[in-house]
């Protein structure tokens, strides 16, 4: 088929821009050919559970899906009866950008909590846990991005408290890990360090915004804290018939640290634009840009001239985080490379000058 698209165009709007990683590529090619059972009974599935358990120990449970918000509803739905909610900050993915589907397709209530970095506390949990019975939702789990919306961390003693204060009130904790492979390079800690040591019952991971073509996982750490979540991944629509090469990209993810050093990458790119720009700051080259949040993982937070948001884009894909304030989000990719940061630098330059 005939490329529709310029391959040589990188910007920042999106780490889900990024096209898939080649060793994602040759894996699904690898799971090509022949038959293999299908919805989940192949052997691609089964050597990502045996992956997993290798990171996560023995009695975790894996569940592959299509997608991130597919992946939320699921793991949630499975931690809550008909009548629960869940604890989240207010600017989290599952209440802001999911176009209600945990709501709407997932039947419970987000309880969103306001926090100045995008990341839960346990007094904010112990704050928002009560219910004044049948006339109000009951909270039965709270709900951690990592790394967040702010491109923020938890670390793994902060998501061992939260989870701590959530377990003493009854609640199950959540991770929404679509960006879970920046958070773990970033931490320098195994995957283990931060949720399932750290408490947590059940996991999002996320592969498509670090290389996969679109496959993520409900990861099960504590089957004792989840209620028929095989059934709920099939009536929500997220169980693929050939399921193998839902896996297999996931596997390749897995393999020799592939979701690690992708994940690596972008972050190092998102220090490069932020350190490029503080230089021309420094030096006077750029006047009027300031940053808004800390750079951890991949995402760069900035508020600019007026006027230079437009500009920059003739030239560069991102988005507005925020128009009334100018604030931009820049997100740098696995496949982003310091020739793109250079370039982009150099315009914020010119523009902002």
């Amino acid at each position: 088929m005939e490329r529709l698209h310029d391959a040589g165009i990188r910007g920042f709007a999106s780490d889900n821009y990024a096209g898939a990683h080649p060793e994602v590529i040759a894996a699904v090619a690898a799971a090509n050919g022949g038959h293999a059972p299908a919805y989940g009974e192949d052997p691609y599935t089964a050597a990502l559970r045996a992956r997993f358990r290798d990171l996560l120990g023995p009695e975790t449970e894996v569940f592959p899906v299509f997608n991130g918000t597919g992946a939320n509803v699921v793991g949630l739905q499975s931690l809550l009866t008909r009548w629960g909610g869940v604890i989240a900050p207010a600017i989290a993915h599952i209440n802001t950008d999911e176009g209600g589907a945990p709501e709407k397709v997932g039947g419970f209530k987000i309880l969103p909590v306001a926090t100045p970095d995008a990341k839960l506390t346990p007094e904010a949990v112990r704050a928002h846990a009560g219910s004044r019975g049948v006339h109000t939702i009951v909270p039965q789990a709270v709900s951690l991005t990592q790394s967040t919306e702010l491109g923020t961390l938890y670390t793994p003693d902060e998501v061992a408290a939260v989870a701590e204060a959530a377990h003493a009130l009854g609640l199950a904790v959540h991770m929404d890990g679509a960006r879970i492979a920046n958070a773990a390079a970033a931490l320098g800690a195994p995957l283990h360090a931060f949720t399932r040591d750290a408490g947590v019952d059940v996991l999002s991971f996320g592969g498509t915004k670090i290389g996969a073509m679109g496959a993520e996982a409900v990861v099960v750490l504590n089957p004792a804290a989840v209620t028929g979540i095989e059934f709920l991944r099939k009536n929500t629509m997220q169980l693929a018939s050939k399921m193998r090469f839902v896996s297999a990209q996931l596997l390749a993810l897995l393999t020799d640290d592939l979701w690690i050093r992708a994940g690596a990458q972008a972050n190092a790119m998102a220090q490069r634009l932020r350190r490029g720009i503080e230089e021309r700051i420094a030096d006077g080259s750029v006047s009027g840009v300031a940053f808004t949040q800390p750079t951890e993982v991949n995402g760069v937070f900035a508020t600019l001239p007026e006027g230079a948001a437009d500009a920059l884009r003739q030239q560069a894909a991102f988005y507005d985080w925020n128009a009334a304030t100018r604030e931009v989000r820049w997100l740098t990719s696995w496949d982003t490379e310091a020739g793109d940061v250079d370039r982009f630098v150099g315009l914020v330059a010119r523009v902002c000058g």
